[in-house]
């Protein structure tokens, strides 16, 4: 398939659910689980990798602490 017309978010997009499954999903036993959980563990990951996780092209910032600096977030 041509990536001809594809959006460069795409690639942004990928590399996150690629992290995801990685670092969450793959790492656990769901059958178990309730969907009540998995959303809880869901929301529990991605409030982790905005607000907590450090980056450093960001500034060794976590991806908030950079909206913030840049006037685009409260």
């Amino acid at each position: 398939m041509s990536r001809k017309g594809c959006s460069p978010d795409n690639a942004a997009c990928e590399g996150f659910f690629g992290r995801l499954k990685t670092e969450m999903f793959f790492e656990r036993d769901w059958l178990s689980t309730t969907i009540e959980n998995f959303v809880a563990a869901l929301d529990t990951y991605i409030r982790w990798y905005n607000e907590v996780r450090i980056k450093s092209s960001l500034g060794f910032r976590s991806p908030s602490e950079h909206r913030r600096s840049l006037g685009l977030a409260a």
